[in-house]
């Protein structure tokens, strides 16, 4: 199966729960219309008995945009990602690499670095099912395992059940002692071995993840890897990783100025708020745009004190903080 969306993950925006839902992705895509964007992770079985128009419904506009699922159950997988391939998603992602104690509790996420045979079971169901491509965003590894050896053997198992492009955030996962943050925090990055993978495994497109705070440090990692994909940066800074992110292809991003990226998102609001939406469910998502410029604390102060209870009109005294400081 050719993979049309490789080029849109030389730069992607992890998949963050509680964070990239569909309305900061709306959001992330007014700032570049290149980047690979992800889905908050959705367990199968939600998928399989849940309000699935709730948990996979998106706009058009997102594309191109890709599918994560957790699961550890090969035939549930594959029931998933038949459903979901009816809403058209770019890609079907597995988690292999989130270290929360749920996901441990469900014998999915991190904790699938230490099944590589289950994994395999999962890809290959996934991959009879799925119309678009299959991949794995992992760790290096968890625990005690030696990442040196483990991720090399994961990686050849990935690429025998079928997969040709993994995201690999270049951290352990400590699933004893660490919490989930401490586990984005704590455990050192190993670029190092992630860049070596990259040329033990040629046939692979590879992306690292982990510590990539700057669109600086992105092209960095591409000029060794195919991909970088960027977390947490990207959504608390959101301006300053993604307004030139299109650039990375050559191409003139779509807005010069962020206050003029905030009139451009007032129509979008608007639609939300007279379909039922809150303006909390927007702007929560926004309350990084301005940062480190003038009116910026004004913009987050009034969007987070009036937003949960007001409309249009508290957006619009927000963007006056940042426009009359200019």
């Amino acid at each position: 199966m050719t993979d049309p969306i490789a080029d849109a993950a030389r730069l992607s925006v992890a998949p963050m729960m509680d964070w990239t839902d569909r309305n900061c992705r709306r959001f992330h895509r007014m700032m570049s219309r290149r980047a690979l964007l992800y889905t908050e992770m959705v367990t199968a079985p939600a998928v399989i008995h849940g309000d699935r128009a709730r948990l996979l419904d998106y706009d058009a506009a997102e594309h191109p945009l890709a599918l994560q699922l957790g699961g550890s159950d090969p035939a549930e997988l594959a029931q998933a990602t038949r459903i979901a391939a009816a809403w058209g998603y770019d890609e079907i992602n597995l988690n292999c690499g989130c270290p929360s104690d749920r996901v441990q509790s469900g014998a999915f996420g991190a904790i699938l670095m230490t099944m590589p045979d289950r994994v395999a079971a999962c890809l290959r169901a996934m991959r009879d099912e799925s119309p678009v491509p299959v991949t794995v965003k992992c760790r290096i590894g968890v625990d005690d395992q030696d990442a040196a050896t483990v991720l090399p053997e994961f990686l050849a198992m990935v690429r025998d059940a079928g997969v040709r492009r993994v995201t690999v955030h270049a951290r352990k996962a400590w699933l004893k002692g660490l919490s989930p943050k401490e586990n984005r925090e704590i455990p050192p990055l190993d670029y190092p071995l992630v860049h070596a993978m990259r040329a033990e495994f040629p046939d692979l497109h590879l992306s690292i993840n982990g510590g990539i705070a700057t669109l600086d440090q992105a092209r960095a990692q591409l000029e060794v890897m195919d991909g970088a994909m960027i977390g947490r940066a990207a959504y608390h800074e959101p301006w300053k990783i993604l307004a030139d992110a299109d650039r990375l292809w050559g191409e003139v991003p779509p807005f010069a100025d962020p206050a003029d990226l905030a009139l451009a998102m007032r129509p979008l609001i608007v639609a939300h708020l007279a379909e039922g939406g809150r303006l909390h469910q927007f702007t929560r998502h926004m309350l990084g745009l301005f940062h480190g410029q003038p009116g910026a604390r004004g913009w987050k102060r009034t969007l987070s004190e009036g937003a949960s209870k007001g409309g249009i009109e508290v957006y619009d005294a927000a963007l006056a903080q940042v426009t009359q400081a200019a």
